[in-house]
């Protein structure tokens, strides 16, 4: 989970004549997770340079559907419009969304899911520009993986056809999606660096934080499973669970936590703010996570920007990340032993050289910054001549 940036910025109206870009994905604001801070962070740094912004979104998020949140509302600039949808949350159905493009100069859709397909094959209704971000695509898990390969190389291949561009949010995106789009191009995900900067313990302490949804894919068993063996080896280890329900609630997390007796050593904080997440940070020096797939490893850059110590899971978006900044350190989390181990070894590099490790981690996030993130889309915005007056 990646958490918006805590110091949010009121902007001014754009007048009517700005060009409008109406971003649609499925989980928006109040929602946290790494889509949901992306299309917040692009929206706010595209309105500072004098766009206009919509947000089109369900109506509900998928933690508590029942719950219907307002249909209308400005948030820092940026118009939200939340429709009505039916069916599953992996492919949820919402074809109000039609309603909201009549005066867009482009469409920017987010995730390979039914606005993806919807908005492709209805393009004869909308007539409007579109560009997609594929943000992992449907690959997430393993399941039902022969099925997900024959509908990306059929749906997904003839509804790619309708966009200007497919803009892939990391390496292993852009090789996926370069066989049914071959002039993809890769925008990597901005992190926000600022908002957790410095925050880390500055005493190494065997003291770890994960954050992110509490997804399956998420692996949060086998990072409790690596936790049980560092606490059998030293009672000092603690570690603190940080996120959002999803395919997993708060009952399910403290069950595994219990399952291993690791309660005296696991904190579990579900959904707190900014601020309370800046101070768990500061009681930590290490950050891990075990998570079997991740679209691009943002959450990583923003524990990094916060000064810690980076042990993830050998996933295709980690392995890319760690081959750019060797600081990073790779594990296997299918095996807790080697897991804990290579999270010792974290800590004794950390203890040995705190200062020039945390100077490490600070350089690498550096290039990782939303501003010039938002200036690669806003690049290719007006090379779709969709442009406006630079503001910043």
């Amino acid at each position: 989970m990646a958490i918006v940036e805590a110091d949010r910025v009121r902007e001014r109206p754009q007048p009517e004549t700005a060009p409008l870009i109406v971003h649609v994905v499925r989980q928006f604001l109040p929602n946290r997770g790494g889509l949901e801070d992306v299309v917040a962070n692009l929206a706010r740094q595209t309105v500072r340079r004098g766009y206009r912004v919509r947000v089109v979104t369900l109506d509900s998020l998928f933690t508590a559907p029942k719950n219907k949140l307002p249909a209308r509302e400005d948030i820092d600039g940026i118009e939200v419009v939340r429709i009505p949808w039916s069916g599953s949350s992996r492919y949820p159905l919402a074809p109000q969304v039609f309603r909201h493009l009549a005066d867009a100069d482009l469409v920017h859709v987010h995730a390979i899911d039914f606005f993806f397909d919807a908005l492709a094959w209805g393009r004869l209704l909308h007539r409007k520009p579109m560009i997609v971000t594929t943000h992992g695509g449907f690959f997430h898990t393993r399941k039902y993986a022969a099925i997900k390969k024959i509908w990306f190389r059929t749906l997904t291949r003839a509804s790619a056809l309708a966009y200007r561009r497919v803009v892939c949010c990391s390496a292993s995106d852009l090789k996926q999606f370069s066989v049914i789009a071959p002039d993809s191009l890769l925008i990597e995900n901005g992190a926000d660096i600022g908002k957790f900067a410095g925050s880390a313990s500055q005493r190494p302490r065997r003291r770890i934080v994960t954050i992110g949804r509490f997804s399956v894919n998420k692996r949060l068993d086998h990072l409790l499973d690596a936790m049980s063996v560092l606490k059998s080896r030293d009672t000092d280890w603690h570690l603190d669970i940080v996120g959002a329900e999803s395919d997993l609630n708060r009952a399910d997390v403290e069950a595994a936590i219990e399952s291993r007796s690791l309660a005296g050593g696991v904190t579990l904080h579900v959904s707190p703010d900014n601020g309370a997440i800046r101070r768990i940070i500061a009681e930590a020096s290490l950050f891990a996570s075990a998570s079997e797939y991740e679209g691009f490893g943002l959450v990583a850059l923003e524990a990094m920007s916060a000064g810690l110590l980076p042990v993830l899971n050998a996933n295709d978006a980690f392995t890319t990340l760690a081959g750019r900044h060797p600081v990073i350190k790779l594990a296997d989390f299918t095996h807790p032993e080697t897991a804990a181990t290579v999270i010792e070894a974290a800590y004794e590099t950390l203890a040995r050289q705190p200062d020039g490790v945390r100077d490490e981690l600070v350089d690498a996030v550096r290039g990782y910054s939303w501003d010039i993130v938002a200036g690669l889309y806003v690049d290719l915005y007006r090379s779709l001549n969709v442009a406006a007056a630079d503001r910043v």
